[in-house]
């Protein structure tokens, strides 16, 4: 392992979940086409928010939309969207991530670009989708200070390449495991035997559990953890958004299957899922020859997919990518004083050390 520098991703200490290479940049920008924008809002001593939008392919989404599923893992939530993406198997706009009161006014964003779309004139439907977390510890939640105009900020600024982590867009505020957490990404690509397929994951982590790190109890270790002490006030409560992007050509009842393996790779980090915690998954594919295009829709048309029999090295593949994304979340996060108090950034140099141990 690497000298801890703070904050650092998960691989320079030496944390490699799983078996599968990552993609060049091990974010899920290695599935060409996927872009990532944020906008983060820092202000007084009590605003401490902001929105991460995730862009499926550079085109109009609303005339090309993906394929896409969606999975529940526990409800306590206020996804937008969602019963549009279950009922079709697709999306049709960008995604936007942010915290719970803002939900409303993200959608109100994604109307306006929809709309504003060139091709888009006669629209009179949109289906936004809008995932959340609850910022409400360090950020001033009821004072819903993010616009429509800062949400298309985000959507705007969305690039490919390098995906900024940890306490940034809508990680800004959130918490994970009673550590500062955030924003987090990783990819996975399969060899060419296996369909050379390219698959990545962003989260958005504000969730409790027992923290695991390679298998390792480091939550336990370092005394902080849900019921420690026998039910104390240690809450597991919160959320998780996961998004998923792959450019294997997959039908959405596969992307859906897809979707429900990324919730192992949540558990591995020692998730609790609690009553209180809304943890959804949503995976989509970015290859052409699957789009809903125009034409498409208004024809029978068959189009290539990877069979049933293909999906378990790309289950593989999401399992190690979520886990990793997580991971990266907490580790590019710093300590950080906000509405309620101070949330401290997990501290690299003790977990460094706990993972050193041949007996933990």
């Amino acid at each position: 392992m690497k000298n801890s520098p703070s904050p650092c991703r998960a691989r320079d200490l030496g944390i490699t979940p799983g078996i599968l290479p990552t993609g060049v940049n091990n974010t899920i920008t290695d599935v060409a086409g996927v872009t990532v924008g944020n906008f983060t809002l820092v202000q007084d001593d009590d605003i401490r928010t902001g929105a991460t939008a995730i862009l499926p392919h550079p085109g109009n989404i609303f005339q090309d939309k993906v394929p896409a599923g969606l999975v529940v893992g526990n409800g306590y939530g206020k996804l937008m969207g969602a019963t549009q993406v279950v009922e079709l198997g697709e999306i049709e706009t960008p995604v936007l991530l942010t915290n719970t009161l803002a939900v409303p006014r993200a959608a109100d964003a994604i109307l306006d670009w929809t709309l504003s779309q060139p091709g888009n004139e006669n629209c009179q439907s949109v289906n936004p989708f809008v995932g959340e977390t609850n910022d409400g510890f360090l950020n001033n939640i009821r004072k819903r200070v993010l616009t429509p105009m800062q949400f298309l900020t985000a959507i705007n600024n969305a690039k490919a390449g390098y995906v900024e982590e940890g306490s940034i867009g809508a990680g800004t505020g959130t918490v994970a495991f009673g550590w500062k957490g955030g924003i987090g990404s990783s990819s996975r690509k399969l060899p060419e035997s296996l369909g050379g397929f390219n698959l990545g994951v962003l989260v958005q982590t504000n969730f409790g559990g027992i923290l695991q790190i390679d298998g390792k109890k480091v939550g336990l270790s370092l005394g902080q953890y849900y019921l420690k002490e026998a039910l104390n006030d240690q809450s597991a409560d919160g959320s998780i958004m996961i998004v998923i992007a792959t450019d294997a050509p997959l039908s959405d009842r596969n992307l859906t299957r897809l979707a429900r393996r990324s919730f192992a790779g949540l558990a591995r980090t020692g998730a609790s899922l609690t009553d209180g915690s809304g943890d959804y998954s949503l995976a989509f594919s970015t290859a052409p020859e699957v789009r809903r295009t125009p034409a498409r829709r208004r024809q029978v048309h068959s189009f290539p997919e990877v069979p049933n029999s293909g999906m378990s090295p790309l289950f593989q593949a999401v399992i190690e990518a979520t886990e990793e994304a997580i991971l990266n979340s907490l580790f590019m996060s710093t300590s950080m004083n906000g509405f309620q108090g101070t949330i401290q950034g997990l501290p690299l140099e003790r977990v460094r050390n706990l993972l050193e141990q041949k007996d933990q």
